[in-house]
């Protein structure tokens, strides 16, 4: 496949402080992550956006000679297109053309592996294709037959709007039970003491890899954006022999459409339940303060910030010399203007190589909070061994003793497993 990318944005975008370079070697990441080859960019700065084509009639004339000349099949806009604008450019380029919002979707599509993921893009899929459908009036109705059906019918659009919306509303339902049956597998992982740490960050930032070193799990680590989507958790055992669950889930990255941060809501839910957010960063790209920016905001928007956070600044073995021990100011100027997680603890580390994994283990250990080990007595019914097998596996049994239809145990447990036994009673 042979794809081209050109670049289009306005002059003034806003408080964005990525550069039209940036963005656009982002854009190729994610053509190359899709599957295509980039053979050609084009940037262009306007003080506005045409309504029709949204870079004017000179560019398009200059996209049609340069699509011809390379034989291209596709034209990447990093922008989003209206429907109107994308089919003039198509009509004028003689190609298909998508746009950033299209491409990511494309991405998640043949990322998605379980049936939540799936469902989930196809959410998306829908909700940004509703508005784009397109038609050619009553020339595609159908007449009905037989007596009281004679009439213009409903047109083949109509249709497909119909049909897809009833699609959305029957997935939209799908995933509500998939969120609430992953809010019950959180309520039974809280029912042990357990807590979640959550690997948070920007896509490609090394997450997938990381989860591996920490876990010695197996998920993919792909250079590719969007590797992995499913999020995935393995348990993981501390320094102090404290033991703890691990999430992975999806990065993020600028602009992701707002169909999709709806669709992954559940996804996202992994995140704002955790008791600790690990925030890889990836310190050797050069937009490595912006990503992090960019993280913060998100985790401010799914009411994520107030979870306390250690800012793994990962990929040291790329980053030059030195890297590993200048955390403290690497740390000062990924966070710079971000006061709330100023004093956010940071480590730097290489999940490639194993550097610095035991710094990032300990520090995990001083920031989770205490769980103190308390001395109490159960009585618990004969035929409750679920209750007696956690305590003997959570806790350290000190006696037993057998009453009737009663067992009297007494136990040195984590205190939040005796408030959660407590509750049940």
């Amino acid at each position: 496949m042979v794809g081209v990318e050109w670049k289009s944005r306005s002059a003034g975008r806003g408080a964005n402080t990525v550069s039209m370079e940036e963005s656009l070697e982002e854009l190729a990441e994610l053509a190359a992550s899709a599957g295509a080859e980039v053979v050609d960019r084009v940037m262009q700065a306007r003080p506005g956006p045409e309504a029709a084509t949204l870079i004017g009639q000179g560019k398009v004339e200059e996209l049609r000679a340069q699509v011809h000349s390379d034989a291209a099949d596709v034209l990447i806009f990093d922008h989003d297109l209206t429907p109107t604008q994308q089919r003039n450019l198509e009509k004028a380029a003689g190609c298909k053309v998508i746009d950033r919002t299209q491409l990511i979707l494309d991405i998640f599509a043949s990322r998605a592996r379980t049936r939540e993921g799936r469902m989930q893009v196809e959410l998306a899929q829908l909700s940004y294709m509703l508005p784009r459908l397109s038609g050619h009036g009553v020339e595609m109705s159908r007449l009905g037959g037989g007596i009281g059906t004679r009439g213009p019918g409903e047109t083949k659009l109509e249709t497909d709007r119909r049909r897809i919306a009833q699609r959305i509303k029957k997935i939209k339902d799908d995933l509500e039970g998939v969120r609430v049956g992953r809010s019950l597998h959180r309520q039974r992982r809280s029912a042990v003491p357990l807590a979640t740490l959550a690997l948070a960050g920007y896509t490609n930032a090394g997450k997938s890899t990381l989860f591996n070193r920490l876990t010695r799990a197996e998920v993919l680590a792909d250079s590719r954006m969007f590797a992995t989507l499913d999020p995935t958790v393995r348990p993981l055992v501390l320094p102090s022999r404290r033991r703890v669950l691990v999430s992975d889930t999806v990065g993020f990255i600028r602009n992701l459409p707002t169909t999709l941060v709806q669709a992954f809501r559940a996804t996202l839910e992994e995140v704002k339940d955790a008791a600790l957010i690990l925030h890889v960063v990836d310190i050797s790209a050069p937009a490595a303060a912006e990503n992090t920016a960019h993280v913060l905001q998100v985790l401010g928007e799914i009411d994520a910030a107030r979870i306390p956070q250690i800012l793994v600044m990962n990929k040291v073995d790329r980053a030059g010399e030195g890297a590993a021990a200048e955390t403290e100011a690497i740390q000062r100027r990924l966070l710079s203007g971000s006061p709330t997680h100023a004093q956010s603890r940071a480590v730097g580390v290489s999940a490639l190589t194993g550097e610095g994994m035991d710094r990032l283990l300990t520090a995990i250990d001083e920031v989770l909070p205490l769980d103190p080990i308390v001395h109490a007595t159960f009585r618990i019914p004969a035929g409750d061994g679920a209750t007696l097998a956690m305590l003997h596996e959570f806790g350290k049994v000190l006696s037993t003793e057998y009453h009737a239809d009663e067992c009297e145990v007494e136990a040195d447990i984590p205190e939040s497993l005796q408030r959660r036994l407590a509750q049940r009673e």
